[in-house]
């Protein structure tokens, strides 16, 4: 036999030894086959071996590949556990610790494909492509290897908290807060949607709260040194988009934007006559929504102060033509624009489309004189908005010519909408009328080109 063949050897040659193992490792194949498909013999499989069982692929029979044996004379809880690796190195992983123990050859490839997962997520392909070759050329399954690991790594995480932010108690109780918004839940209605979903979320927030940085090697950050009791003082000069934006920032934000303080602020200053009857008082429209003010201020109606609502409208209209084959159609815009003040005053402007919203909202102002502009009254009861005493201010030709007396005036209603909740950003016509002065006749005029106002805030307008 020449020296390139004499290493080989055939199965009548085999060592006892070899068969031996052979037909044992056999004899545990058939055993394990049997038993996943016996439902009395199915374990649960618990730890960090859950992860590992899943990416195990069925040893191959082939006689290059160096089957582990998976010896149940130990506990698992006891004793680690071995697995096979797609008929690669052989990975153990403890159970009990959580800890996993590759063969130095793995351990360096998982390292290196470690580095091009870091490389890959960072753009940097070249060096990632680098990586990954060395890697493979390491070890053929360091792909499993890798997932395996990282499984298990997850698996820690989620069954040990980290404690490395652990700072200090927060003096914002998390428990106080969630046991105000609790009692909601027992409502069924949709209308109390909103806080009862934001009570499901506050159960799951630990009771100590700090900000906690993006990057976990950055340690505290200045921000907790500040005191909560000064950070909600800060919130209180804010506007409410602000602080539902500064809300979103982490679960501590959370905590701290929902002060009742903060919002009893907005409640006072937004409702009160004409966004509510003279007869009711805000204790009568928080009691509505059991006291919380948060809710009270999203979901009570209010109309907006600090902007203007607008409805941009079309119709068709017929032109003429020599050409009797010929119909010229026109297509006529023109816009509608309702300002409202905290003492009840609202201006009506109706415009062609020469005059654009950014010309026209500067000069809407109680000052403004252009045909079509009116100023009347305004009031808010539930979600229906009565605009009555319209009145058309005409534009004077002279300084001394003295106005002459209007003889009809017009009234609007309309049912103010909030697309999405909280906002209070639409107002539908319900009614358009035109009144006598004289006999006080409503005649109802057609909303056949009507259409929804929608509401556009202005920075510089205030709010209340």
């Amino acid at each position: 036999m020449s020296a390139g063949t004499s290493d080989i050897l055939i199965p009548d040659q085999e060592p006892a030894e070899l068969a031996r193992f052979r037909e044992q490792w056999k004899a545990e194949v058939r055993e394990r086959q049997a038993a996943t498909t016996s439902d009395a013999q199915i374990e649960p499989v618990t730890g960090a071996s859950t992860a590992a069982a899943r990416a195990i692929s069925p040893a191959r029979s082939d006689a290059s590949v160096k089957p582990a044996t998976l010896t149940n004379s130990l506990s698992a809880s006891r004793r680690p556990e071995t697995y096979v690796v797609a008929g690669a190195s052989t990975v153990t992983t403890h159970a009990s610790h959580g800890q996993s123990h590759l063969s130095p050859n793995l351990a360096r490839a998982v390292e290196v494909y470690r580095k091009a997962v870091f490389h890959e997520q960072h753009s940097q392909l070249d060096e990632a492509l680098r990586l990954y070759r060395q890697a493979f050329r390491l070890d053929a399954n360091v792909d499993r290897a890798y997932f395996i690991e990282e499984q298990r790594a997850w698996q820690e995480r989620t069954v040990v908290q980290p404690v490395s932010h652990k700072k200090g108690p927060s003096t914002v109780s998390v428990g106080g807060v969630t046991r105000d918004v609790q009692k909601l839940e027992v409502h069924k209605d949709k209308s109390f949607v909103t806080s009862g979903f934001l009570a499901q979320v506050l159960k799951n927030f630990p009771e100590n709260l700090v900000f906690e940085p993006e990057d976990e090697k950055e340690g505290l950050l200045p921000i907790n040194l500040i005191p909560d009791e000064l950070l909600l003082q800060i919130l209180r000069i804010l506007d409410y988009t602000t602080i539902e934006r500064f809300a979103a920032v982490s679960r501590k934000a959370r905590v701290l934007s929902l002060d009742p303080a903060i919002w009893r602020d907005f409640v006072q200053l937004a409702y009160k006559p004409p966004q509510i009857a003279d007869d009711k008082s805000i204790a009568n429209v928080v009691e509505l929504y059991s006291s919380d003010y948060r809710r009270a201020y999203i979901e009570h109606p209010r109309l907006r102060l600090d902007g203007v609502y607008i409805a941009v409208c079309h119709y068709m209209r017929m032109g003429s033509s020599e050409n009797a084959w010929v119909n010229v159609t026109h297509l006529i815009t023109y816009h509608r624009y309702l300002r409202f003040f905290p003492d009840g005053q609202v201006l009506s402007l109706l415009a062609n489309e020469e005059w654009q919203p950014q010309t026209v909202i500067p000069m809407l102002k109680p000052n403004l004189r252009m045909k079509g502009f009116y100023i009347g009254n305004w009031s808010l009861s539930g979600s229906t908005v009565y605009i009555t005493n319209l009145v058309e201010q005409h534009p004077h030709a002279h300084a001394t010519t003295e106005p002459q007396p209007n003889k009809y005036f017009f009234q609007m209603t309309l049912a103010l909408r909030s697309r999405p909740l909280g906002r209070w950003n639409k107002l539908d016509f319900i009614g358009y009328d035109s009144v006598n002065v004289e006999d006080g006749e409503a005649v109802p005029l057609p909303l056949k080109n009507e259409r929804s106002f929608w509401f556009s805030k202005v920075k510089s307008w205030a709010g209340y």
